[in-house]
Parts: C-alpha cells; structure tokens; sequence
C-alpha cells in the first residue's frame, strides 16, 4: 500500500470575504474529489480569506500511478485563476 500526502498552500486574489473564499474552495474540491478520487481537505488559515492550505491524500498500490494522479490534481488547483499555488510538499507515507 502506497500513501501519498501533499501539503499544498494558495493565495487568493480575486476573493473579497471568507465566503467568497469557501465558495471557491467547495467548488474546487468538490471537483478534485469527483474527478480523481482522492481526499482533500481544508487544514490551516480558516479565518484568513486571502490564503488557505490544503491536505491531498491519495491511496493505491502503484508509485507511478500516485505520483500521476497527483500531478494532475495540483494541475486542476493551478487551473483555478483565483487563487495560485504557493508552497507544495509531496511526501510518500
């Protein structure tokens, strides 16, 4: 079994409030979860509406294909032109 967790920090610029933020990241999640079955949650900077930090969990039994499918969920974060991607840690459990 191969655990893969990424640590994933964004800033956000277009966002006025928190519930423009929330709105945004249950959008966002919502999305990454449906389309590349992994888990991501919400883990720091809840009441700062300009930067929040998510935490990426994806389980299975191949490294290429833990390291492919995280790739690709950072590449749908980065697609979002509201927010950008800052500081990123991937880590094998």
């Amino acid at each position: 079994m191969i655990i893969y967790l990424a640590e994933v920090e964004c800033i956000f610029y277009n966002t006025q409030s928190l519930k423009d933020k929330r709105s945004l990241i249950k959008r966002m999640t919502a999305k990454i979860k449906k389309d590349f079955n992994v888990s991501i949650s919400e883990v720091d900077y809840y009441y700062l509406w300009q930067r929040t930090k998510f935490a990426i969990v994806t389980v299975t039994n191949e490294v290429k294909f833990a390291e492919q499918t995280m790739q690709e969920v950072l590449k749908t974060i980065d697609s979002y032109t509201e927010l950008e991607r800052t500081t990123t840690t991937i880590e094998r459990i």
